[in-house]
């Protein structure tokens, strides 16, 4: 996954930045068919200028194509609910497969289980992020409007359905971004350039989910911290859990904001 001491081309680089770049189109500027142009003349550069960035910028490709197939607003009608579940599964399953499959190996992988023990800092951390969701997310979500972009929850069916949704794009944004996007981008480019292109897709994806206004503000050092710890622990577990933590909050902050005579706890 380490590759900070390999020469990156300048072409190389031009289309992981494309790849990239097609996510914020698509998800960010909502222009598919420029997005998907974008997308396919990245990969054939990358393609040119080397074929084993071409495979796994393919599959980076093919995820992204992949959710490109349905809206990701945040929606809570039934059919909706399945639809987009299917769709992010199946972004993940696709460049699994063709891993697996057609590359015969094994570049992505969900390091569930490590044999360290989480040190003092990480701990730490775990404690800090709800906290700091808890200081800042009412505010921005109140704020910004941005919590409209999620549909009001009112009944018992719908906060639990709510709340499943909010912890499964979590889960999911971290096979995806970092499992999938940032461990392929690592295995070409440098840490931060890596983790510039990943955040890049992971923020694009988080703006047409909801997070707009001054959101990036937030989703994008957040997109660039669980690269950078996600490098440093090579542990799945620990920042699924800080992701999911931070969601919580999502989640409580999204249904004060709908209903602010319910869960006054913030302060804003």
């Amino acid at each position: 996954m380490v590759a900070d001491r390999r020469l990156v081309s300048p072409g190389g680089l031009a289309g992981a930045a494309g790849v990239s770049f097609s996510a914020f189109i698509l998800f960010g500027l909502f222009l598919p068919g420029w997005g998907h142009l974008v997308l396919v003349a990245s990969l054939l550069l990358a393609w040119r200028v080397d074929r084993e960035l071409g495979r796994d910028l393919t599959l980076i490709g093919a995820g992204i194509a992949v959710v490109s197939t349905t809206s990701v607003e945040a929606d809570l009608r039934w059919d909706r609910f399945f639809v987009l579940g299917a769709v992010l599964t199946a972004a993940v399953l696709v460049p699994l497969a063709l891993d697996r499959l057609w590359l015969k190996r094994r570049a992505i992988v969900y390091p569930w289980r490590t044999a360290k023990r989480w040190n003092r800092v990480q701990w730490s951390y775990v404690v800090a992020v709800p906290l700091l969701g808890w200081a800042i997310l009412p505010a921005y979500f109140i704020h910004s409007g941005a919590y409209q972009n999620w549909p009001a929850v009112h009944e018992a069916f719908e906060l639990a359905r709510f709340f499943v949704g909010v912890n499964f794009v979590g889960l999911w944004d971290e096979l995806f971004f970092i499992c999938t996007c940032f461990a392929l981008l690592r295995r070409h480019f440098p840490l931060w350039t890596a983790n510039i292109l990943q955040a890049v897709i992971f923020v694009s994806f988080l703006w047409e989910l909801g997070y707009r206004s001054w959101g990036p503000l937030l989703t994008i050092p957040f997109a660039l911290l669980q690269g950078w710890i996600f490098n440093r622990t090579r542990n799945l577990t620990y920042v699924v859990v800080v992701h999911l933590l931070f969601d919580v909050i999502v989640f409580l902050a999204i249904v004060h904001a709908h209903n602010p005579e319910w869960l006054r706890i913030f302060v804003y």
